[in-house]
């Protein structure tokens, strides 16, 4: 495996780090049967979260303008397309003045109530039917739009081998990696995503969903992390090797992230 190193000149804060040769996760025999397992303590969290999710929808509603869930494609199982539902946290017109844009840390286009539930990801909650449904797995990699991986999988080699499992709501990724707002960003979910394709078992989804609502509501969240051995290092992790980064800076290279970025709805 050997890595790139793509600096932006309209993006100085940028650095997209490319994967190349990258090899495939074995997936673990695990997921044959792990729909056994979400399935049951899916219904179970669901009846836990409808209040909370209706109480969300309804602040939604009578705080701004427009639907209270937001429903969007993604990608699934083997690339296989599917409808996510998420709570609106963004106004309606977010995107009449830039157009799609990619989201950022304290977006000003958030609703101050959808900026509390984006905060504590209570907008995730009805991604709860999507698991029950078969679409999503609690654990798992986060689910991307169609047009958003095949700019990824340009980018970085072995992208589409995420798509070997079922899409998850929580994950080792999103634990220990925030929202994605650059390409290196994506790289280290990646990274972590393999990690939990090769070694997922009951065990290990028990332990993210256990750690899950300590990132949620930032209760000892760090403690927490190490508490269920979930804390990982991107740099540190075995997909990574310490060979030297190349730099592959160019005009082209800028102008084809910048269309990346303007894919990303982030309503």
């Amino acid at each position: 495996m050997r890595f790139g190193t793509l600096e932006l000149g309209k993006f100085p804060a940028i650095i997209a780090t490319v994967m190349y040769n990258c090899p495939e996760p074995n997936v673990s025999r695990y997921f044959q049967w792990k729909r056994c397992v979400d399935l049951p303590i899916a219904l179970l969290l669901s009846i836990i979260a409808l209040p909370i999710a209706v109480l969300a929808w309804l602040l939604v509603r009578l705080t701004s303008r427009g639907p209270g869930i937001y429903q969007q494609i993604r990608l699934g199982l083997d690339g296989k397309p599917f409808t996510i539902y998420k709570i609106r946290t963004m106004r309606t017109d977010a995107e009449a003045a830039t157009g799609a844009v990619w989201a950022t840390r304290n977006d000003k286009r958030m609703t101050l109530v959808g900026k509390i539930l984006r905060i504590a990801h209570i907008d995730e909650l009805p991604q709860l039917f999507n698991v029950l449904r078969g679409d999503m797995a609690l654990v798992g990699p986060r689910p991307e739009r169609p047009e958003f991986v095949a700019e990824l999988e340009k980018r970085i080699d072995g992208y589409s081998y995420r798509l070997y499992v079922k899409p998850g709501l929580t994950g080792l990724a999103q634990l220990n990696q925030d929202s994605d707002i650059d390409l290196n960003d994506v790289r280290r979910k990646l990274v972590f995503d393999f990690e939990y394709i090769e070694n997922a078992s009951f065990l290990f989804d028990l332990r993210v969903i256990c750690c899950t609502p300590f990132k949620q509501f930032f209760v000892c969240y760090r403690t927490a992390l190490f508490f269920f051995r979930l804390y990982r290092e991107a740099e540190k992790s075995p997909w990574v090797t310490s060979l030297p980064l190349v730099n592959y800076t160019t005009p082209e290279n800028e102008e084809r992230l910048s269309q990346i970025m303007a894919k990303q709805t982030t309503i």
